[in-house]
């Protein structure tokens, strides 16, 4: 592809202007506690899988279901969460992102005195608010400013929610898998996620209340050479939607698996309830690395910074996969901060230059992020029948693709 025209897909009305930075500036500020929050819930999966394996008599197919509904919600929720945002717009689409979100939460209250099927429900529509969260607030961070920095942005905000990923295992490990408080059943649940509810709660309000910038859609399509029948038409969006689904199923899927992989004796041998501080050091790394990211990607091509981080996911795989010990523990760990720059460089990417299809590409984008339901899903096959290391294989053939993706739009802002 020749490039990407530099129109910036929509502007805030006070910004378009050119006044009103401040304004931007706060509103950067609050939609980022969002991308915190989630990251937090998000992370708490990781917990919670291992802990729910033990108490049901799980295999790692079924362990994976967890997964399966959470980032499920995203295909099937994510176009009428488009549909609602473009009716009620971004901020009242994230306020009813936060409260759904909070519902979901509640949930998890009536869950742990019943079945494994009721937590799956509870997931499933605790990830549907945070769909709507996503549809809104990726594409409102992208329209704060040029559109050449837009991967820079969504890269400190996406820092922030690495911050949630970051503490929420270690958070979750102290409440959960514990050993003092960990029971027999689903009862040590209720108290974390109880709060969760509340603070999600209680961020609809004051997000109601904020005074944001309102962005609207350009009417222009920017993208050279291509037809703009729809976003679909868009090729760069369609690759870009590929390598969303395969990115966001490798980091979910290597993080579903740490506890159980520094459990196997030929790794590292430890027990659940040791295992999960290591789960924070792989979601610190991506924290670490989209500070730096934020930095860097304003001199650094944002395709050939994704290619360099892809390549390097893939050998340290491949060392966690036939490695062992210390080495293979380090490696595995070390991709989340591989993983830092990923999400908001290709999303960014897929959406520049869609002009007023930018709401139906992030949509698309948002939809492709079922990936976080069906690798884990896959790799918990493979796990059953080969071993969780060998395992680790999937997760390094889907950056593959993300190392072609990254290599062939590496001169996408050139122009700009």
């Amino acid at each position: 592809m020749a490039g990407i025209a530099p129109n910036t897909t929509s502007v805030p009305k006070e910004a378009a202007g050119g006044t009103h930075n401040g304004a931007n500036t706060g509103a950067l500020v609050i939609v980022t506690i969002l991308f915190f929050m989630w990251g937090l819930i998000t992370s708490l999966n990781d917990i919670l899988i291992p802990h729910l394996k033990s108490i049901y008599t799980l295999s790692y197919v079924q362990a994976m279901l967890v997964q399966f509904c959470f980032f499920g919600a995203y295909f099937i929720v994510s176009l009428p969460a488009g549909a609602l945002i473009r009716r009620i717009g971004y901020q009242r689409g994230a306020v009813a992102g936060l409260l759904i979100a909070a519902g979901g939460c509640a949930l998890f209250y009536p869950a742990s005195f019943g079945g494994y099927g009721l937590f799956l429900f509870a997931f499933f529509v605790l990830a549907a608010g945070i769909t709507v969260l996503q549809v809104a607030a990726n594409p409102y961070v992208a329209a704060l400013g040029p559109a050449r920095t837009a991967s820079s942005r969504l890269t400190l905000t996406q820092a922030f929610n690495s911050l949630g990923t970051t503490i929420g295992p270690s958070v979750g490990g102290v409440l959960i898998l514990s050993a003092a408080v960990a029971a027999a059943d689903g009862a040590s649940v209720r108290g974390p996620y109880l709060a969760l509810a509340a603070a999600l709660a209680l961020l609809a309000v004051l997000f109601y209340a904020a005074k944001l910038p309102q962005i609207e859609e350009s009417e222009d399509v920017a993208l050279a050479g291509e037809g703009h029948g729809s976003a679909w038409a868009h090729r760069h969006l369609v690759l870009g939607a590929i390598g969303i689904f395969l990115y966001v199923g490798a980091e979910v899927s290597i993080g579903s698996f740490l506890i159980n992989f520094l459990g196997e004796p030929r790794i590292a041998g430890l027990a659940h309830a040791e295992a999960y501080r290591f789960v924070s050091i792989y979601w610190g790394g991506a924290m670490v690395g989209r500070f730096i990211g934020f930095a860097v990607m304003r001199v650094v091509s944002p395709g050939r910074a994704l290619a360099f981080n892809a390549l390097l996911a893939i050998a340290l795989l491949l060392t966690a996969t036939f490695g062992k010990g210390g080495v293979a523990m380090w490696a595995v760990l070390a991709v989340g901060l591989c993983n830092s720059i990923m999400f908001p460089t290709i999303f960014s990417m897929a959406l520049n230059g869609l002009g007023k299809y930018t709401g139906q590409g992030s949509g698309i984008l948002c939809m492709a992020i079922v990936g976080g339901a069906l690798v884990p899903f896959a790799q918990g096959a493979l796990a059953d029948t080969m071993g969780v290391q060998a395992s680790f294989m999937l997760p390094a053939a889907c950056y593959a693709f993300i190392l072609y993706f990254g290599a062939k739009y590496s001169s996408m802002y050139a122009a700009q």
